[in-house]
This record gives structure tokens, sequence and C-alpha cells, in this order.
């Protein structure tokens, strides 16, 4: 099954409480590539990249969102057009 690509706009309570740490070791264990990152206002980016059915585990996994974070809204947008990423990092 050929690679996906989504762009991730994460908004509510995210910042300041590990979602990215948590993000990263999800992301790391549904296999995807991509980075993650805090932007200011509370929320967090990611760029992901994997297998659909693991893309989409990762995008339910953010809708739901660990009780910590209490995430309110991701929005999947078509990635920008960036090189593909190996592995997964914390930006």
């Amino acid at each position: 099954m050929p690679a996906i690509r989504q762009h991730l706009l994460i908004e509510g309570r995210v910042q300041g409480v590990g979602f990215r740490y948590a993000a990263f070791q999800r992301a790391t264990a549904l296999g995807l590539s991509g980075w993650v990152r805090n932007l200011p206002g509370g929320r967090v980016e990611a760029l992901i990249e994997g297998e659909e059915a693991s893309v989409n585990a990762m995008i339910a996994w953010c809708q739901k969102g660990p009780a910590f974070a209490q995430v309110r809204l991701v929005r999947v947008n078509p990635a920008p057009d960036s090189p593909p990423s190996e592995g997964f990092s914390i930006r």
C-alpha cells in the first residue's frame, strides 16, 4: 500500500503537558515518519507519513487526545511540499 502524508493542526490545551512526546511515542509505535512541534497559542503542528491505516490511526488518536491534552480540534490538510522524513522527530 502506498504511503500517504497528512499535515495536522491540533488545537486545545496541548502544550506544556507532554503532548509532543506522547505524539512522538504513538507515531513511532505506528511506524510513521514525520515531525511534531509546538506552535504559539496552545497549538501543535505535525506532519505524518506512512501507510493509510497507520496515518488514520494517528489522526484518530489526536482527535481523541490523551487525557491530559484536552484536544479540541484537529484540522487535517494536504501536507506541505516538504521532503519525506526519516523516522519521526520532535521539533
